[in-house]
């Protein structure tokens, strides 16, 4: 069960948490932003934050599509997941997302990043500290485990690169194709085309590529089926933020294109946290540069369409969450975390912030949201 010694027990109930859609995004009408195109009352319509009861920290939340939401969350006894099939009414009952054989004494698993893949299954990249307790260095790995549809337990959790890395990240097509990403000195890439059953060897998909090593990767299928890679290259020690693309298929060559435009040199990795995800006709991607958070849409190429990089009210800590959601409409959401709280700005599809900034308490480092079918967004603070 979710350990509760540091959750509110009001936030225990569902119906304190239906609550607090109101107390923590309902704004007043006075607050309407000059020249927005929503008051504060129409945009806390679209927009609301839920917290999961009992949940610690919420890390990950993806949209399946027969409308379930799956939200992957840590605590006292590891990663857990929980899925809602009522937008938020009611929650399943948490199930541990390690198995038993891979624990033990002293050693703790972290989620990375899910994607929901062929079917509606769940799959998962996580981390380790085995580092920290001086563990052989192949056990420094990134693991993988998945949850089939109607399953009771994912998968036992596997080790499928055996190296010491971090800045795990995962994609999954309808079709099957699932593809990994991580950073070990350089950005390597594996893909499994069974549904995560297998994967492939490790690759860079262009050994060229100099990536901030104490960042992370952010990757996405696009409607095309073009896998998007969002990563920060470190040349020069100038911090810009690229979008590579290329087909999972093999067919066609790697493409890769700057996609930040406010300069960022700094002598040091900045350790980052960042997010692209799929949009109708391209992507939607959102970074931090000094500490500032932006975000632009992506053409299907990966060219940053008008009108070009959004700065946004938000700001970053080391190494905590930014989110970029888009919705049929092209409206666009915004969220980041900083010193336990979760921001958040919406846009219209022409990029004019609508309504002003929300916020609520969000313990941890992790932004987590999804966009529903009918436009509106959730976020799990």
């Amino acid at each position: 069960m979710w350990d509760t010694r540091r959750v509110n027990p009001l936030q225990n109930s569902f119906a304190s948490a239906r609550l607090s859609f109101v107390k923590f995004v309902m704004l007043p009408a006075a607050l309407l932003m000059a020249g927005a195109g929503l008051s504060a009352a129409d945009e806390a319509a679209r927009v609301r934050a839920l917290r999961v009861p009992g949940a610690l920290l919420v890390l990950k939340a993806e949209l399946a599509a027969d409308g379930a939401i799956h939200v992957l969350a840590d605590s006292k006894s590891g990663p857990q997941h929980v899925v809602t099939r009522d937008v938020g009414a009611t929650f399943s009952k948490p199930i541990s997302v390690v198995d038993d054989a891979a624990r033990r004494p002293g050693l703790e698993f972290g989620v990375w990043d899910a994607a929901i893949g062929k079917d509606g299954r769940v799959h998962v990249v996580l981390g380790n500290n085995a580092w920290k307790l001086k563990l052989p260095k192949e056990e420094w790995g990134c693991f993988y485990t998945s949850l089939a549809p109607g399953a009771k337990a994912f998968t036992p959790v596997r080790n499928i690169n055996h190296k010491p890395s971090e800045g795990f990240s995962i994609a999954a097509g309808t079709a099957g194709a699932v593809c990994v990403n991580y950073l070990s000195g350089k950005l390597y890439s594996m893909l499994s085309r069974d549904g995560g059953a297998t994967f492939s060897s490790a690759v860079e998909p262009d050994p060229a590529w100099s990536p901030c090593r104490c960042c992370t990767t952010s990757t996405a299928f696009g409607s095309d089926g073009m896998q998007a890679l969002l990563y920060r290259e470190e040349t020069n020690n100038e911090r810009d933020m690229w979008l590579a693309l290329w087909d999972p298929a093999g067919a066609g060559k790697v493409t890769c294109t700057r996609i930040s435009a406010t300069p960022w040199k700094v002598a040091a990795c900045p350790m980052t946290y960042f997010s692209v995800t799929p949009r109708a006709d391209g992507y939607v991607a959102a970074w931090p540069t000094m500490g500032k958070v932006y975000f632009a849409r992506l053409g299907k190429n990966g060219a940053v369409l008008p009108p070009g990089e959004i700065l946004t009210p938000g700001t970053n800590g080391m190494r905590t969450g930014v989110l970029a959601l888009s919705a049929p409409d092209g409206a666009a959401l915004i969220a980041w975390k900083n010193n336990d709280t979760l921001g958040w700005q919406l846009y219209s599809a022409d990029g004019v912030p609508q309504g002003v900034p929300g916020s609520t308490p969000s313990p941890g480092s992790g932004a987590a949201g999804v966009v529903l079918a009918n436009g509106k967004f959730l976020l799990f603070p």
